[in-house]
């Protein structure tokens, strides 16, 4: 049903990362994922959920009280009627992130959500599913995100941004894998090489570690 999404949970709390971290944000995590990133921190969300009207999402997503709604999973775009969701945000006024892997088609994803694309490093174990297609969709207000885990992952990651992404309009993002490496070490990389990419660390992690929810 195309007017339905399996949901693991709806909560409020502050986004963690991207532009709009800090900001007081409902989070709607859909259930499931295509891919098996070994560093995934909602693995939890890969199964069970509850299916959900997207009217009776909406109401939740009001109740909240809050302007900001990131859509993330799991996969979102895993489940076709993400989009329909997408758009009915949108329409209600809501600024809209969208949190999604790459390794799906962004094409149709409604161009007033702002798209953060998270394309998976080699440490990720799922390197190869990158939808490289995907860069020629994003804009000014999108942002593609790595995942750093170790020095590996920072020289591919540093590649793609000179090959793949040289004339992309979207911000970059780095973020150390939490607890996998020092993100001191990543910011050091960083300054040394003097990349045009924003380092970032995941503010909720450094609030609330990995409870579910947060």
């Amino acid at each position: 049903m195309l007017n339905s999404l399996r949901i693991t949970e709806i909560f409020l709390s502050l986004q963690g990362e991207s532009r709009s971290v800090g900001f007081p944000t409902v989070f709607v995590r859909l259930t499931g994922c295509p891919l098996r990133c070994t560093y995934c921190d909602s693995a939890y969300a890969f199964n069970g959920g509850e299916m959900m009207a997207i009217d009776t999402i909406l109401e939740e997503v009001a109740q909240s009280g809050v302007e900001h709604v990131c859509v993330t999973g799991g996969e979102p775009l895993a489940q076709k009627a993400c989009l329909g969701l997408l758009q009915d945000l949108c329409d209600k006024g809501y600024t809209v992130s969208l949190e999604t892997s790459g390794a799906l088609d962004i094409s149709e994803v409604d161009p007033r959500v702002i798209k953060v694309v998270d394309l998976k490093t080699p440490s990720s174990g799922e390197e190869p599913k990158n939808l490289y297609t995907n860069i020629e969709h994003l804009s000014e207000n999108d942002q593609v995100k790595f995942v750093i885990a170790n020095r590996l992952d920072y020289l591919w990651a540093k590649e793609v941004l000179q090959k793949q992404l040289r004339n992309t309009l979207a911000e970059i993002l780095f973020s150390p894998s939490f607890e996998e490496i020092k993100p001191r070490q990543l910011a050091d990389w960083i300054i040394q090489d003097k990349l045009a990419v924003r380092f970032q660390l995941q503010l909720h992690k450094l609030l609330w570690g990995d409870e579910p929810g947060r």
